[in-house]
């Protein structure tokens, strides 16, 4: 916090207007983006100091402005914003309140790709350019069940009315944006915010019978303001599953598709699609470049829209590895390929040993593959925020949920099996790479978009025949690669490359990450005796991860409901490396 108040520039409390509202206002002077939501409901006191403490724990979502906020007439609900201003910097500030609604109160981490189709489908009057505002209007038209699903996008909100003395709370369809809760039924106390270290600290002062874990995607809450400041649980809904149609007015229409007999070219053209309607953005945009499959097919499908665009700037994309590492030899392939400016990022044991405990920290989880991937992509986060301009990072997560991309995948017992497991992968998404791409990035204040978790996109994928979607003669991902065939947007040495997991694509071919961390692990762990609730770590590693993880969330064992494996194969480790097909390809 005292890092935080010595970069502020401008302080203004405003208790001008007689709808009793008090704004506190902190804008900083560093060009920083990333976003964070937090609230409490019900708490004795109000805003106290440990509520401000917890507030802070998030600063490195949005740390641009940040604004707490408490109307008098529901004097127990306390609401905070980490400002993201990706899109209309002077006006989008949040908590949102506008002139013709002034008892809705929102706040909101997300993107609304379609806040202007909304706009024009049903004469909304925006007083704002922030694309969330959408959710006001939408809300006020049609109520919270069907608000939900007309949007096209990424957000996790909390939408206070006023007047109705009603709390909501949603989700996205996949969690790309992410949202914990606190609930003390007991105690008539409810909090949310972006991240668990914003909550934690209120956890040990709630309730024995208090839970603290992650809201899950697809869902929204209703939640009753009681006379004496308290609230209630309503009901809570699942408005969505992997799969599930759109129900707003789709990006690209019925008829269009209708046009493109080839199934390949309609799966193309809507991850082209998912690609350009994420481009909106005020600040500068680059690509996590993998030199993989999946982030080489978005890399040249941005860089492609931004040529279109005309966007007044080259795509920068960035790649991590270590030593004689794979990924880098494959990432510069394609930047060359793609004249992008191109930045490689290169870290060694000393790297990791620095990292690795603030990794755990930032995850909020202790699985295994999810803190191995996430210390390049935290490392690579780091470099972008410290060394470039670039705030908007594209990456390729959720193809291999989606794709059937894990190397596993090719022993599945059925297409049916298959099939089901890619909606099991997509629904947990948010628990492991989801997590990881969220975490790693926001915790260097960079706003993350993933193409292949678009609904459209999804939803024609998981629609085609299952037999079609299996790997094709030892090869994953044969359709998707098949529908670029002949696109030229990538070399065939990487649209054909064979599948890496990023953890083992990174590390040099000499020594893996794996072995790196262990010695990392081995120096450190002092006591391997140490006895933990719920999931039990079975390794050095394992154990090390679960020890860093109690520091700072004491208790939430829930956090992490198992440890991410593949299936169908007899391993005990999650690397790819330790599969059979591995060493085929």
């Amino acid at each position: 916090m005292d890092d935080a108040i010595s970069n502020v520039n401008q302080v203004t409390c405003n208790n001008k207007n007689t709808n009793n509202i008090q704004n506190v206002d902190y804008f900083f002077l560093r060009a920083i983006q990333m976003c964070g939501i937090w609230a409490t409901f019900g708490a004795d006191g109000g805003l106290s100091p440990t509520c401000i403490k917890c507030f802070a724990a998030i600063v490195h979502r949005g740390p641009d402005a940040w604004r707490i906020d408490q109307d008098s007439r529901e004097p127990l609900a306390v609401l905070g914003f980490q400002r993201l201003a990706i899109v209309d910097g002077l006006h989008g500030m949040q908590p949102m309140r506008l002139h013709c609604f002034p008892r809705v109160t929102l706040i909101c981490n997300g993107e609304i790709y379609n806040c202007q189709r909304l706009r024009d489908q049903y004469n909304f009057p925006y007083e704002t350019n922030c694309d969330v505002e959408a959710i006001i209007h939408t809300y006020k038209k049609f109520g919270i069940a069907d608000t939900v699903t007309k949007f096209d996008g990424v957000f996790s909100f909390c939408l206070i009315d006023g007047e109705a003395k009603k709390v909501f709370i949603a989700r996205d369809p996949y969690g790309v944006r992410p949202l914990f809760k606190l609930q003390d039924d007991g105690n008539g106390f409810m909090a949310i915010c972006s991240e668990a270290k914003g909550l934690i600290g209120l956890k040990q002062k709630a309730g024995e019978n208090s839970s603290l874990g992650q809201f899950p995607p697809g869902h929204f809450e209703v939640w009753s303001l009681l006379e004496n400041g308290k609230v209630k649980l309503d009901n809570t809904v699942k408005y969505f599953t992997p799969g599930t149609p759109p129900r707003f007015v789709p990006y690209v229409s019925t008829d269009e598709l209708a046009k493109m007999n080839d199934l390949y070219e309609k799966t193309a053209y809507l991850l082209e699609a998912a690609c350009k309607k994420r481009l909106m953005s005020d600040r500068r945009i680059g690509c996590l470049l993998s030199g993989g499959l999946d982030s080489s097919l978005i890399t040249a499908l941005v860089v492609k829209l931004a040529k279109e665009h005309k966007l007044p700037y080259k795509i920068q994309t960035f790649a991590i590895g270590m030593g004689d590492s794979p990924d880098l030899v494959a990432a510069r392939t394609v930047a060359q390929y793609l004249d992008t400016e191109h930045h490689e990022v290169m870290f060694d044991e000393n790297d990791v040993s620095k990292a690795l405990d603030n990794v755990i920290y930032h995850l909020e989880t202790y699985d295994i593959t999810t803190i191995r991937a996430s210390l390049p992509m935290y490392l690579l986060s780091k470099y972008i925020k410290e060394n470039t301009d670039t705030t908007v990072v594209f990456s390729g997560e959720g193809a291999d949920e989606l794709a059937q991309g894990y190397i596993y995948f090719r022993d599945a017992p059925s297409m049916t099996a298959a099939h089901d497991e890619s909606i099991r992968l997509l629904s947990d998404i948010y628990l492991y790479d989801g997590l990881r791409a969220d975490r790693t990035t926001s915790a260097f204040s960079l706003e993350l978009r993933v193409p292949f978790l678009d609904i459209q996109f999804t939803h024609h994928y998981l629609s085609i025949e299952p037999k079609l979607r299996q790997p094709q003669n030892g090869v994953e991902k044969h359709l998707l690669r098949s529908s670029f065939a002949k696109s030229g947007l990538l070399p065939d040495s990487i649209l054909w490359r064979h599948k890496e997991a990023f953890s083992d694509g990174v590390a040099s071919v000499k020594k893996s990450l794996f072995t790196t961390i262990s010695e990392v692990v081995a120096e450190r762990l002092t006591d391997d005796n140490q006895e933990f609730k719920g999931l039990q770590p079975t390794t050095t590693e394992s154990k090390y991860y679960r020890y860093i993880f109690e520091k700072s969330f004491p208790g939430q064992h829930n956090f992490t409901p198992y440890y991410w494996m593949p299936k169908w194969v007899k391993v005990s480790d999650p690397s790819a490396r330790f599969i059979k097909h591995y060493a085929a390809n």
